[in-house]
């Protein structure tokens, strides 16, 4: 699958080159796409693709003067290179620019503070533990479905103060939220909408519950009890909480799956993870960067400017590929290679920069960093035992299954 990769990145006229095609994502075959416009064309405009016509940002500091310019490359029209449909658009604070973003960013952030996050580490570590004691021994189960969905939701689950045993929900709801029709999906814009129309009235009586209550340190107490966020649209309440769910869902639970991938594709760097198990913080940062679990966000422009020499109109589409920066070896050193105790190993592009910089960063890390200390006391040795099932999307860069098997 990855000779189709190189084949095509190569044979192809640099103008007829699409990245945005879902299918390189579900085959792994992306990277020489990525590669090749590092090299040759790092701000690439592709006329024709499913989505429009969109600028390509591939190279690692172009990347982040984008994200931190958002005056001139706005997130308003939306962080996804699909256009949504009007009727079916929600808004939400990545979705806006000052003064409202920060207040309404503001109302959540506290949730995910180092004082609360704190007091949360206690629960995540007993409940790794009763994950990793839990797995069968000896017999193949699925990986994404057993540890890195089960934690993450659990998780999730304690943020909203969301009722446990209807958790797995909020899997499928973030799930719904990143599928969209055109990511190779069947599912319709209609289809998606009704399932979260369901996911707003669920969480709808929740909100009900807590404004009537005292102020708790949950998702939905925080934001019933805002001025900033308490009279929402319903409609925006729903884009905010299919942030936070997708937010809170998707990068700690495809980096725990890359996680083990690499680890175990690269036994050197797990036996050196073993060897010094103060390494688990590093290792951490750089399977964040090799995985980079959300592929791209979208800004627009909202005037005339000029990027790597080239002339980028206002209201053009502007995809900054955060895959392809975290591999930027004039940046990076050595970038496509996993190595767990690299130099600057923190200055990667997964969490973004500027004013959206991924508010739930510090909890993503903590619940990885716990997982692979506990991974590591219990001498787990977890086989792989066939190819991973990756996502197809261009938007999250993700896993649907892994088959290992615990030898006991």
């Amino acid at each position: 699958m990855e000779a189709r990769g190189d084949e095509d990145a190569c044979g192809i006229p640099l103008t007829n080159l699409d990245v945005s095609e879902a299918k390189r994502f579900e085959d792994d075959s992306i990277w020489p796409c990525f590669e090749r416009l590092r090299r040759e064309d790092p701000v690439h405009y592709c006329q024709e693709s499913p989505y429009g016509p969109y600028w390509s940002i591939t190279k690692y500091r172009d990347i982040v003067a984008v994200d931190t310019n958002h005056k001139i490359f706005t997130s308003e029209q939306g962080v996804t290179i699909v256009d949504v449909p009007e009727e079916h658009w929600t808004p939400s604070f990545i979705k806006m620019g000052p003064p409202k973003h920060g207040e309404q960013r503001n109302t959540v952030s506290p949730i995910v503070a180092p004082d609360n996050l704190a007091k949360l580490e206690e629960l995540i570590r007993r409940r790794v533990k009763t994950i990793l004691d839990s797995l069968p021994r000896n017999d193949t189960f699925n990986w994404v479905d057993m540890v890195s969905i089960e934690l993450t939701t659990q998780m999730l689950a304690t943020l909203f103060d969301f009722p446990f045993e209807d958790r797995r929900l909020l899997t499928y709801w973030s799930d719904i939220a990143v599928t969209t029709p055109k990511i190779g999906h069947a599912i319709s814009w209609d289809k998606r909408s009704a399932i979260l129309s369901e996911c707003l009235d669920y969480f709808t009586r929740l909100w009900r519950d807590r404004i009537n209550a005292e102020p708790r340190v949950d998702l939905i107490s925080m934001m019933a009890h805002s001025s900033a966020t308490r009279q929402m649209e319903p409609r925006e309440f729903l884009g905010n909480l299919i942030l936070l769910i997708v937010g809170g869902n998707d990068t700690t639970r495809n980096s725990i799956t890359g996680g083990l991938l690499f680890m175990k594709k690269h036994p050197s760097e797990l036996r050196k993870l073993r060897d010094n198990p103060n390494l688990v913080s590093s290792a951490v940062s750089e399977i964040i960067r090799y995985q980079t679990p959300i592929a791209h966000m979208r800004r627009n422009a909202t005037a005339d400017t000029i990027m790597g020499g080239k002339q980028i109109r206002q209201g053009d589409k502007v995809i900054m590929w955060y895959i392809s920066g975290n591999r930027d070896d004039e940046v990076i050193e050595d970038a496509d290679r996993f190595v767990i105790d690299r130099k600057n190993v923190r200055q990667h592009l997964s969490f973004g920069f500027g004013i959206h910089r991924c508010v739930g960063r510090h909890l993503a890390e903590l619940q990885l960093r716990i997982l692979w200390e506990e991974m590591l006391n219990a001498r787990l040795e977890v086989e792989i035992i066939g190819e991973p099932e990756r996502v197809a999307s261009n938007f999250v860069h993700g896993y649907s299954a892994l088959p290992v098997r615990i030898i006991a």
